[in-house]
């Protein structure tokens, strides 16, 4: 998954990635959606170690173009998890509270706890893309906040979590597929909002705003990947496996065995004896 990570100061221009699956990918979308499910069953059980030994935490960055697939890689890749250990959680309009406070504040309050995963759907990146995007807060304001992020995310890797950032990447042509299927089934048109097209004409910013973003806020602490994501069954490949090889590598392990299980285990069989006719 090497050839996907931005390594620390590259520079990133979009045109030179594929929003769809590299030609050398061997097995095809079901090949890959086989083992999105074998992964799935890895993440179930790391993620299981990971809430019983509450010693690490995790943080998964989900961002992307309106109709990218960030609900998607949610229903899919965490598919099976306890929500007991995993939450998500959402950005949307500041607050009046949130507003009278520093951008961060609202992010810092929803981060990981030990044995925690905890998944951004959308995050304190908006304040350096929609901001931006739309000068809600003058340059010389956003430009500092690169290196704001990178030292609030450095304070949470030195305190024990483990960063991962997603940029779903998806073409503009996928885009305008994606919003004619929701236009077509009645039952979709929910997810549609006439302010997406507003967005959509502002895809040239945006895209300038996402390569800042991406060369200057990769990290070796919190790392971006740029995820091919015209084909749903390669974004959750992607991501799968980066995340259960991640979780791997962090060697969880769970509490040891009880020293009295034996004790307690004949407790309860005495248990049923004495209840017994």
């Amino acid at each position: 998954m090497e050839r996907y990570q931005i390594k620390p100061g590259q520079k990133v221009s979009l045109k030179d990635w594929s929003p769809d699956p590299p030609r050398d990918f061997e097995g095809g979308k079901e090949s890959a959606r086989a083992d999105v499910a074998e992964l799935n069953r890895k993440l179930e059980v790391l993620q299981e170690r990971l809430f019983a030994e509450r010693r690490h935490k995790v943080l998964v960055i989900l961002q992307g173009m309106d109709t990218s697939g960030k609900d998607g890689v949610i229903r899919s890749v965490f598919d099976g998890v306890n929500p007991q250990g995993v939450k998500v959680a959402s950005f949307k309009v500041p607050t009046p509270e949130e507003l009278d406070r520093d951008y961060l504040w609202r992010v810092h309050k929803v981060v990981p706890g030990r044995g925690e995963m905890v998944i951004f759907n959308r995050s304190h990146y908006e304040d350096v893309l929609v901001v931006r995007v739309h000068q809600l807060v003058p340059p010389e304001v956003w430009k500092k906040r690169y290196d704001q992020i990178n030292e609030f995310e450095r304070l949470l890797w030195e305190t024990g979590t483990t960063i991962l950032k997603f940029f779903l990447f998806i073409s503009k042509e996928e885009q305008k597929q994606r919003l004619l299927e929701r236009l077509a089934d009645p039952a979709k048109h929910w997810k549609f909002n006439p302010g997406d097209l507003k967005e959509r004409a502002l895809w040239d910013e945006y895209e300038k705003a996402y390569e800042d973003v991406l060369s200057r806020t990769s990290t070796g602490y919190a790392p971006w990947y740029i995820v091919p994501a015209d084909k749903k069954w390669y974004r959750d490949w992607v991501i799968s496996r980066v995340l259960v090889e991640t979780l791997e590598n962090l060697n969880i392990q769970v509490p040891p065995p009880l020293e009295d299980a034996e004790t307690y285990r004949r407790q309860l069989l005495e248990e049923d004896e004495r209840v017994s006719p």
